[in-house]
C-alpha cells in the first residue's frame, strides 16, 4: 500500500532569546536555545552526547577511550561527579587518580570534546544512597530539601566541584557546554532553584543548566533546560512484570517526549499536578537514551544492538534535536574503603546490583570492548555530523494513518523531519521481544505544501521485519539534488576531485536512486540501469559494495559520488583526519583518530587486523613497525596489517569444587529478591582456579579472559579481593587481566566462584525456559588479546 502523509505549511519562526541561558561573553561559537533547536556559532546544532563515568574507569586509560567516543560520533562527554566517590569519609576529600576531575575535563579539551557534568549533589547511577555519602544522610533527616544541615555539606561540595573545574569554563576556552543539577527529582522545583543557586555562587558556569525531565517533574519555571530520555530495557522493574510498556512506546513515533516508567521504582507514580515543561519553550532534548541497561539481580534484561540502534533513530524521526545516551561507555564500581559503592537493598534501594560492573551493556564495554551497538550508532552519528544542521530545523510530522496503540503490531510506523520542501523520511520496524511482520508492496508518498509531492519509491517494495531507516527527500549535494534514495545517507568526503555521499542499503530493500534530471549533466554507473522518468534520472539495480560507486557530473560542472554500501560494510564507515587529510576508514575493529599527535590508531583483536581507507594517503602505511599489504577493494584501497599471531587464547580452568545445592530464595525491598550472602557463596558454589600464562601477565594491556558460563550470579576473586563480579544473564562474562593485581595474581592465583541458582527464585531473565542455565557451571574460556597498532604513513 502507499502511506501518505500531509506536511502543514511551514511552522512560524521557533522563539529566540527568551529563556534565561547565555554563554560566555566573546566566545567564537556562543551556545543558545531556541524553542525548537539549539544553535551554535548562528547555525542550527545537533550535539550527541554519551555518558562515560570518569570514576568508574582507570585513569590512564581516560584518553584512549575518549577518543573511541569521540570516533563514536560522540561531541559531548557527559559524566556524574558522584560524591561519594569522592568524599566517603568526612572532610577526606579526594580528585586523585580515577577521581581527577579536572583531569577528565581537560581531556575532553584536549581531544575536541564537550563536556557535561552531573554534579547532583543526588546522581543515582546505581550508586550507594544515590552517590550521597553516609556521613552526610547521618547529619540530615532531609536530604534533597532545602534543610539548612543538607545545604551546608552541599555548598562546601560544590565548591571543591567548581575549584578542579576552574579554568575549564567557556569563558576560558573549556569545553563545559552545560551543567545538569540534581537527577529525577520530580516535585521541588524550589530546591532546584536553590541548588543552581549553590552552584553559581561556588563558582560553576554553563551556557546551559539542565535537569532531567521525566516523570512528570516539576521544573523551576524556565530557569533549567528539560531533558527526557528513553530506554529499550528497564531493570527496575518487577520480574514477573513482562516488557514494560514505557520501554514499547519507544519504538513509536510520537511527539509525547515524557517516559513516566524511567525511575519509577524510587517514586510511588507519576507526579500529580506535574507542571511540565511546555513543549512549545523548549525543544526536544534528551540526555538518556538507552545505550544498554543494568542487570539487576531480581531483573537481568538483556539489550541487543539493533534495540539500541532503532530507539535512536526513532527518536531523531521523532523529533530530537539532542541525542544524549546513558551509558555510552560502562565501567566498573570503586571499591569502597568504609562499604562497598553499589545500590542495594542493603541502602533500602529495591534492587540489589553487581558489587564490581558498571558495564550496563554499553557500545563500549566495562573494559572499553567495541560492541556491535558502537557500530550501529556511529552510523546514525555520521548521518548528524554531516546533515545535523539541515535536520535539527526540521519539524517531526507524523501520517494521519498512525498506529492504533502500543499494541498494533501490523500498522507501518514511520514519520518525516522536513523544512516544509525536503526532508528525511524514518521508518522503523523493529521492536524487542515481539516482532514486526514484513510489510509488502510498500510506498509513500509525501505531501509537501508548496512543492509537488513525492512517491518514493517507483515500485513498492517489502520493508523486512526488523529494518530501521532513514531516506533522503530532495537532498542537495555538491550541486546535486536527490530526489530520493531507498538507502540512509551516511556521509560525505572528498575524494579524487569529487564529493562522494555514503549511502547504506537496507538488508531486503534494493537501492534505488532518484536525481533531479535538471541538476545532471551525465550519470555513469558500475552495475544497474539508468532510467529517465518525468524530470528525474532513476538510477536502479546498483550492487551494494565498495564498487558501488554512481559518478554524476552535475549541471554545474561539479563531480559527485553516490556510494552505495551494503548494510554490514556501512557499519564499519569511520570519518576522521587521518595521514593529513579527511578520510573515511572501514573497519570492523576500533580505530580512533588523534588529531593531537597526528596519529591513527587500530584496535584488533585479530591476527590480521585489516582496514580500507578513501581517500589513500599519498605514502605507504606502517603499522608499528609492522608490515602492511596494500590491496584495491572497489573504491577504497585496503590495508593489511602483519601482525603475526597473537598470544595463547586457550584459558585453562581447573574445577576446585562442584556446587552444592542452590540455596533459597530471600527477598528484600518491595519483596523483589535479594542477592545471596557470602555463607550462601561459601556453601553453595562451584569453585574454579584459572592459570594466567606468564606471557599475559608481563604484558595484561588489552588482555580479556572471556567466560561462558551458568548460574545465578559469579564472582572472581585474587586471594580474598573481590576483583570481578556478574549477575547471569545470558551474556559472555569479560575479565580484564590489566585490572588485576599482578603481584598477588601471581602468588594467589585467580579463582571463580559460581553460584547455582533455586528454581523457584524470583528472578527473570527473558528467553530462558529451560532449567540448564540454572546450575553452576563455567562452560568454556578463552584468552581475547586486542592488540593496539599506531598506523603511520612511511
Amino acid at each position: 500500500m502507499t502511506h501518505l502523509l500531509h506536511v502543514p505549511p511551514p511552522a512560524p519562526p521557533p522563539l529566540t532569546g527568551h529563556l534565561p541561558f547565555s554563554d560566555a561573553p566573546g566566545v567564537p561559537d556562543p551556545i543558545e536555545v531556541t524553542s525548537r533547536w539549539l544553535t551554535r556559532g548562528g547555525r542550527p546544532w545537533f550535539p550527541v552526547s554519551g555518558e562515560f563515568h570518569y570514576s568508574r574507569y582507570p585513569h590512564g586509560q581516560w584518553e584512549e577511550e575518549l577518543l573511541k567516543m569521540k570516533a563514536g560520533g560522540v561531541t559531548a562527554v557527559a559524566s556524574y561527579v558522584i560524591w561519594i566517590h569522592h568524599e566517603e569519609a568526612e572532610g577526606r576529600v579526594r580528585f586523585d587518580g580515577d577521581r581527577d576531575l579536572g583531569r577528565f575535563a581537560g581531556l575532553c579539551a584536549r581531544h575536541g570534546l564537550d563536556f557535561i557534568p552531573r554534579i547532583g549533589p543526588w546522581s543515582h547511577a546505581e550508586v550507594r544512597n544515590g552517590g550521597l555519602p553516609d556521613w552526610l544522610l547521618a547529619r540530615t533527616s532531609a536530604p534533597r530539601t532545602d534543610d539548612p544541615a543538607y545545604l551546608e555539606p552541599v555548598r562546601t561540595w560544590f565548591t571543591e566541584i567548581a575549584g578542579r573545574l576552574r579554568g575549564w569554563e567557556r569563558a576560558n576556552g573549556g569545553p563545559i557546554i552545560a551543567i545538569q543539577i540534581e537527577n529525577e527529582l520530580y516535585d521541588r522545583p524550589g530546591h532546584l532553584r536553590t541548588l543552581k543557586r549553590l552552584a553559581q555562587e561556588a563558582g560553576l558556569s554553563a551556557p546551559l543548566w539542565t535537569s532531567t525531565a521525566w516523570g512528570g517533574v516539576r521544573l523551576p519555571g524556565e530557569d533549567l533546560f528539560p531533558l527526557y530520555g528513553g530506554y529499550s530495557e528497564a531493570f527496575w522493574t518487577e520480574a514477573d512484570g513482562g516488557w514494560p510498556d514505557t520501554c514499547r512506546k519507544h519504538f513509536f513515533f510520537t511527539h509525547e517526549r515524557d517516559d513516566e516508567g524511567i525511575g519509577a521504582d524510587l517514586r510511588p507514580t507519576t507526579v500529580r499536578g506535574a507542571d511540565p515543561a511546555p513543549a512549545d519553550r523548549f525543544p526536544w532534548a534528551t540526555c538518556e537514551l538507552g545505550g544498554g541497561m543494568a542487570v539487576a539481580y531480581h531483573r537481568r534484561p538483556r539489550v541487543e544492538a539493533e534495540d539500541v540502534g532503532a530507539l535512536a533513530l526513532t527518536k531523531i524521526g521523532c523529533g530530537s534535536v539532542w541525542q544524549g545516551y546513558y551509558m555510552f561507555h560502562g565501567g566498573t564500581n570503586p571499591a569502597g574503603e568504609l562499604t562497598s559503592l553499589q545500590e542495594s537493598h542493603a541502602t533500602g534501594y529495591p534492587n540489589d546490583l553487581p558489587v564490581l560492573t558498571y558495564d550496563f551493556q554499553a557500545p563500549l564495554g566495562e573494559y572499553g570492548q567495541v560492541r556491535p551497538s558502537y557500530h550501529e550508532l556511529r552510523l546514525q552519528h555520521l548521518l548528524l555530523a554531516d546533515f545535523g544542521h539541515r535536520i535539527a530545523p526540521m519539524r517531526s510530522v507524523l501520517p494521519e494513518r498512525s498506529p492504533a496503540g502500543q499494541d498494533d503490531r501490523e500498522t507501518l510506523r514511520w514519520a518525516v523531519r522536513t523544512d516544509g520542501t525536503s526532508g528525511f523520511l524514518f521508518v522503523t520496524n523493529h521492536q524487542p521481544h515481539e516482532p514486526l511482520p514484513d510489510h509488502p508492496g510498500t510506498a509513500f508518498t509525501v505531501d509537501f505544501p508548496h512543492t509537488s509531492p513525492l512517491t518514493l519509491p517507483s515500485a513498492p517494495v517489502t520493508v523486512p521485519s526488523g529494518a530501521y531507516f532513514c531516506w533522503p527527500l530532495r537532498l542537495d549535494v555538491a550541486g546535486l539534488r536527490l530526489e530520493w534514495a531507498t538507502a540512509q545517507p551516511v556521509c560525505t568526503v572528498e575524494a579524487d576531485g569529487r564529493t562522494v555521499l555514503v549511502l547504506s542499503a537496507t538488508d531486503g530493500i534494493a537501492p534505488e536512486l532518484a536525481l533531479d534530471a535538471d541538476t545532471v549533466a551525465s550519470v555513469a554507473v558500475p552495475s544497474g540501469e539508468i532510467t529517465p522518468v518525468a524530470g528525474r534520472i532513476l538510477v536502479s539495480g546498483v550492487r551494494p559494495g565498495t564498487d558501488a560507486l554512481v559518478e554524476v557530473e552535475t549541471a554545474d560542472g561539479s563531480r559527485v559520488g553516490l556510494l552505495v554500501l551494503d548494510a554490514a560494510t556501512a557499519r564499519t564507515v569511520y570519518r576522521g583526519r587521518a595521514w593529513g587529510a579527511e578520510r573515511l576508514v572501514l573497519c570492523g575493529d576500533g580505530v580512533v583518530f588523534d588529531e593531537h599527535r597526528s596519529e591513527v590508531r587500530l584496535h584488533s583483536p585479530s591476527a590480521e587486523p585489516t582496514f580500507a581507507v578513501l581517500p589513500a594517503p599519498d605514502s605507504a602505511l606502517v603499522a608499528d613497525g609492522a608490515g602492511v599489504r596494500e590491496a584495491a577493494d572497489g573504491v577504497f584501497t585496503r590495508y593489511t596489517v602483519d601482525a603475526g599471531p597473537p598470544a595463547g587464547t586457550v584459558a585453562t580452568v581447573t574445577s576446585v569444587r562442584p556446587g552444592g545445592p542452590a540455596p533459597g530464595p530471600v527477598t528484600g525491598v518491595q519483596g523483589r529478591a535479594s542477592v545471596p550472602g557470602e555463607k550462601d557463596m561459601d556453601a553453595a558454589a562451584a569453585e574454579y582456579r584459572v592459570d594466567v600464562p606468564e606471557d599475559l601477565l608481563q604484558n595484561p594491556s588489552g588482555v580479556l579472559l572471556r567466560l561462558r558460563w551458568t548460574g545465578d550470579l559469579a564472582r572472581a576473586c585474587v586471594g580474598d579481593t573481590l576483583v570481578a563480579d556478574q549477575f547471569w544473564s545470558g551474556r559472555d562474562w569479560d575479565i580484564g587481566l590489566d585490572r588485576l593485581p599482578g603481584g598477588a595474581l601471581r602468588t594467589e592465583g585467580l579463582r571463580l566462584k559460581v553460584l547455582p541458582l533455586a528454581p523457584d527464585a524470583p528472578v527473570q531473565v527473558p528467553g530462558r525456559p529451560d532449567r540448564a542455565w540454572r546450575e553452576a557451571r563455567v562452560l568454556d574460556a578463552a584468552w581475547v588479546v586486542t592488540r593496539r597498532w599506531t598506523v603511520r604513513t612511511g
